[in-house]
């Protein structure tokens, strides 16, 4: 193949041009409350701290072992960033690199910014994107998302500022999972001199720096003086922890705290009906679920994991926990996501045939199995609503609610049967949808709850990272997602709304379609 030059208004590659319209087209975001928007010169106040409060506190700030939105949305965009980034609309825009060159189907060339400083000091450039991705590469560093870039074989340093990322095979969607967080840029230096302690402190080219994480209470990062790009408005921004969720509302109400981006949906109308608080809503990428964990008995018996499929009513947890935030999902990717297909059904409510089911398998007299669920209320929610339904065919449910970290921490470690979930698609791809949540390779941290391996599933999933015809890529998700549903390996919930209120005299700030919280423009008055 030629040399074809990427800019951001010249195309690559048809089969590359067409994959990122359909993301791009499939991902905008609507906004529905008109107080979130572009903030004007000189509005606000100078020298303010943005304060948001959240459910749960971090679980590490390391992008290259982080596997959770919350603890990504403290640091992606803000002390870290990456070659590319999608706009709001989720189309792919330059960012360190400024723009790049497909050489050839397994080639791309990156030309990086000269102007950009981490926030150690250590200068930004090829070397420093080589270091990057050397380290994530290295099975040695342990990473649990190695997996997601394992297409990459070599980072190429041809000068100082310019890269080429070697692939193993010709992958589509390259640019938008170098877009999301696990793409991050990070300091050659710390990396040099003190890699473990990325974990608690980030060290990016943001135009945020990382002041103090205390444990259980608050992180807070201040503005980058010496940001190459626009300067935030506010000073600083701090993430509290408040776990009542009434709390942090009320803290919204009073002026205390100004964005809180985890809302209950039992609590719109009483938002809606404020004069202080007002409500953003966004469609968003990502797919709530009910999970297996194939690997343990009796969860490892299909016809088990089918009956209980067909006994649970998802249209009465959506309407019953979910006031109807968010749409009914068939599939584990949401529609918004590129290779999502509507032909993919998953279990009817049937009890007849889950009784059936659970004979058939030799638990005529019922069993007992455990659900586990993080401390957010619509969860907790929606086990009680699972257990009771689940009464109907002989299954009795013992609930466990664990704290954010300790969930995550049971789940990476399998130690769970069934379980609630979701997942944040963050580039917009299907790719990072089927790899990271059912490929063998990615049981574990990596986001394989399910703990689900099927060698066929694999080689599926494997031909649509490579298959560069849109049309072929489709069919074989549509086919591949129909696999997974006939091993029933999860319970398709809901697609995802993702919602924050903010006080009203805060402004420019939006959620993007993967739920992470950009704050470049707020402005509060």
């Amino acid at each position: 193949m030629g040399k074809k030059r990427r800019t951001v208004k010249k195309g690559i590659l048809l089969v590359l041009i067409g994959l990122m319209l359909v993301i791009a087209s499939a991902c905008s975001t609507k906004p529905t409350s008109s107080n979130v928007g572009v903030a004007k010169k000189g509005e606000g106040k100078q020298g303010a701290t943005l304060t948001v409060v959240r459910l749960s506190d971090a679980t590490k700030l390391d992008p290259h072992f982080i596997t959770d939105i919350p603890s990504a949305n403290i640091i992606y965009q803000k002390v870290y960033q990456g070659l590319v980034v999608p706009d709001k609309d989720f189309k792919i825009q330059p960012l360190l690199a400024k723009e790049w060159t497909v050489v050839n189907d397994t080639t791309w060339e990156f030309k990086l910014r000269d102007d950009v400083t981490f926030h150690d000091g250590a200068p930004f450039n090829a070397e420093a994107v080589k270091a990057t991705f050397d380290r994530l590469l290295d099975p040695n560093t342990g990473s649990p998302q190695r997996e997601k870039f394992s297409m990459i074989t070599e980072v190429k340093v041809v000068d100082e500022y310019t890269v080429q990322l070697l692939l193993a095979y010709p992958y589509a969607p390259l640019l938008s999972i170098l877009a999301s967080q696990e793409g991050s840029i990070l300091s050659p230096k710390a990396l040099a001199e003190n890699p473990e302690g990325l974990a608690d402190h980030p060290v990016g080219t943001g135009p945020f720096v990382f002041e103090q994480w205390k444990s259980g209470q608050e992180i807070s990062l201040k503005k980058n003086e010496n940001y190459w790009g626009k300067k935030p408005t506010i000073d600083r921004v701090v993430f509290k922890v408040v776990p009542e969720d009434a709390t942090r509302l009320a803290m919204i109400e009073t002026g205390e705290a100004h964005i809180n981006d985890q809302v209950p949906v039992t609590e719109i109308e009483r938002i809606d009906a404020s004069d202080k608080m007002a409500l953003y809503r966004t469609e968003g990428l990502a797919v709530e679920y009910v999970g297996f964990n194939t690997k343990k008995k009796p969860l490892d018996d299909v016809k088990v994991r089918k009956a209980i499929s067909h006994a649970i009513e998802r249209e009465a947890i959506i309407k019953g926990v979910y006031n109807n935030v968010g749409t009914l999902a068939n599939v584990a990717m949401s529609p918004k996501v590129n290779g999502h297909s509507d032909k993919v059904q998953p279990y009817g409510y049937d009890l007849n045939e889950a009784k059936k089911l659970l004979k058939e398998a030799g638990y005529e007299k019922g069993l007992k199995i455990s659900l586990l669920t993080s401390d957010r209320k619509e969860r907790i929610n929606m086990a009680e609503v699972i257990q009771s339904q689940l009464k109907g065919i002989g299954v009795t449910v013992d609930i466990q609610v664990m704290e954010y970290g300790a969930y995550i921490e049971m789940l990476n470690n399998g130690e769970h049967d069934l379980f609630i979930s979701g997942w944040g698609n963050a580039t917009g791809d299907g790719d990072y949808n089927q790899y990271n949540l059912f490929h063998s390779a990615s049981q574990g941290p990596a986001g394989n709850h399910f703990y689900y391996s099927n060698p066929e599933v694999d080689e599926m999933i494997e031909a649509a990272r490579k298959e560069t015809d849109e049309t072929k890529r489709l069919d074989i998700y549509e086919k591949v997602m129909q696999k997974e549903i006939d091993d029933a390996v999860y319970i398709p919930i809901r697609n995802y709304e993702h919602m924050a209120v903010h006080s009203k005299n805060v402004s420019g700030y939006w959620l993007n379609a993967a739920n992470y919280l950009m704050i470049d423009d707020v402005v509060i008055k």
